[in-house]
């Protein structure tokens, strides 16, 4: 099937210490792999073959990783697409029906707000920059409550610059500088690094409010301890 000089020049390719790929690409023809290796078993390697094959699969191994990367990319935008299709409408009801806000309130202050029991008026404290904003939208669309009322507080660490972290979250909450409490940071960090450097410290927000924290704290305690039907 092959010409005489085909198979002298494979093999001459092969003892320069050409791949079998290398073979076909330099050649132009689809030669088979096995018959190349029949036509090559007796040609003598040169000695920098093996580094060549050892730098080749490296080089294949990153390759190999780099589209596994891609693929798996590739599948978690997809699946965060879908569940952002499917849930769409909790998002509209949400938006429309003022009722599910409240509920979405109450249960947000049980997990990060002050309870009656230790402090008296509404607290809600969190490192999330989306917590914190979605708190204070909630607050003045449930129980009209402006952002003039409210008064924050930053609990950061020894290493972190204040100033910066009160730009920081000044911008996520909508408040003045003037409206944060001046504070020092946690004794217990001094001469420790930290390691997060996303880390913006805790934004505590503040407001009068007891009746309205009795009200989250009863709203969420009843939907808590009743039954899910």
């Amino acid at each position: 099937m092959y010409d005489y000089s085909i198979r002298e020049r494979v093999k001459s390719l092969r003892g320069k210490g050409y791949t079998y790929k290398e073979i076909i690409e330099e050649i132009g023809t689809n030669i088979p792999k096995g018959t190349i290796s029949h036509w090559c078993k007796n040609v003598k390697l040169p000695k920098f073959y093996a580094r060549k094959v050892e730098r080749l699969n490296k080089k294949n191994m990153a390759k190999g990783r780099q589209i596994a990367l891609s693929s798996l990319r590739e599948k978690q935008k997809q699946f965060f697409e879908n569940v952002e299709i499917k849930n769409k409408f909790l998002v509209e009801k949400f938006h429309e029906d003022d009722d599910i806000k409240k509920i979405v309130l109450s249960i947000l202050y049980l997990g990060e707000g002050s309870k009656w029991k230790t402090h008296r008026g509404l607290m809600l404290g969190s490192s999330d920059s989306n917590i914190i904003n979605l708190y204070i939208k909630l607050l003045n669309r449930v129980y009209l409550i402006p952002t003039s009322n409210l008064r924050a507080r930053i609990s950061y660490r020894a290493d972190q610059d204040i100033r910066k972290l009160t730009a920081y979250w000044s911008r996520i909450a909508g408040l003045s500088k003037k409206q944060f409490y001046k504070t020092k940071p946690d004794p217990r960090t001094i001469g420790k690094a930290t390691k997060n450097k996303d880390y913006k410290g805790v934004c505590v927000i503040s407001c009068a409010g007891t009746k309205i924290q009795l009200e989250l704290e009863i709203i969420s305690r009843m939907i808590a301890s009743g039954p899910v039907a």
